[in-house]
């Protein structure tokens, strides 16, 4: 693959010059995990980031990347569809469900317009086609910081007497940290990244399980009930994971 991002229309490198939107709101120098499998890319990339003020990591592979996004805590995520081992729209689906604040930009290639959907609708941020200058990648990436950063503590979650952080992966209700099993905390995290939308027993278990063949969609009831059982105020009557009857569940939180 092939990208304009590092040379202009002359072939001279194409900078524009030390940027101070590369601080987040804390003041901390942003840092953008680069998931890209060739190397050309990734060093050219890397040195106009890092020439911009940002911090910068790097995956060559899906299942890499993904590694590196939940555990290098990364403020911004830029991501090729196009990727070994795991696609990057199967890496956006996961990260998204495990850390559904975390921004993502897509890279994909021209023509693959079905990508940009897809990406878009599996909660993507943004996307650049490639080639691209890199002062349209850099105009996006400072924009999606500039939103993140505003956002302030867009990753901690209230409602009712509930609070969810869900990078710190902690919930408390009533100032008390409550224990939730993995699967629960990634069902609710899916669900405070979908509010109000009515979500199927099938598209739960392949979001948060990711079985292509589901054993059992009671799966998804057992853990529901759980959730309830430690979130509701009264899990006989629940206000915020309600039962959408002939369809799956909804979180009106």
């Amino acid at each position: 693959m092939t990208t304009n991002g590092k040379q202009n229309g002359n072939g001279q490198a194409e900078r524009s010059g030390p940027s101070s939107n590369s601080a987040m709101s804390d003041g901390h120098k942003a840092r953008i995990l680069l998931v890209e499998d060739e190397p050309a890319m990734v060093a050219g990339l890397r040195d106009n980031f890092e020439y911009e003020g940002y911090e910068v990591i790097s995956a060559g592979d899906g299942v890499e990347g993904l590694e590196r996004a939940l555990a290098d805590n990364p403020d911004l995520v830029v991501l090729d569809v196009m990727m070994p081992r795991m696609s990057g729209l199967d890496v956006c689906k996961q990260l998204k469900v495990k850390k559904p604040s975390l921004p993502i930009i897509m890279l994909t290639a021209r023509g693959q317009e079905i990508d940009k959907v897809v990406g878009l609708e599996l909660g993507a941020d943004d996307y650049v086609t490639k080639p691209f200058s890199i002062r349209e990648l850099m105009a996006r990436v400072k924009a999606v910081l500039r939103r993140v950063s505003t956002q302030g503590s867009s990753e901690i979650y209230r409602f009712s007497d509930v609070e969810v952080n869900v990078r710190a992966n902690e919930v408390l209700r009533n100032g008390n940290r409550v224990e939730l099993s993995a699967k629960e905390f990634a069902l609710l995290a899916y669900f405070i990244a979908h509010p109000a939308e009515t979500l199927t027993r099938d598209r739960l278990l392949d979001a948060v399980w990711g079985y292509e063949n589901y054993p059992n969609t009671r799966t998804v009831d057992a853990h529901i009930v759980h959730l309830r059982q430690k979130l509701e105020p009264n899990p006989e009557e629940p206000r915020f994971i309600l039962t959408v009857h002939g369809s799956g569940y909804k979180f009106v939180g």
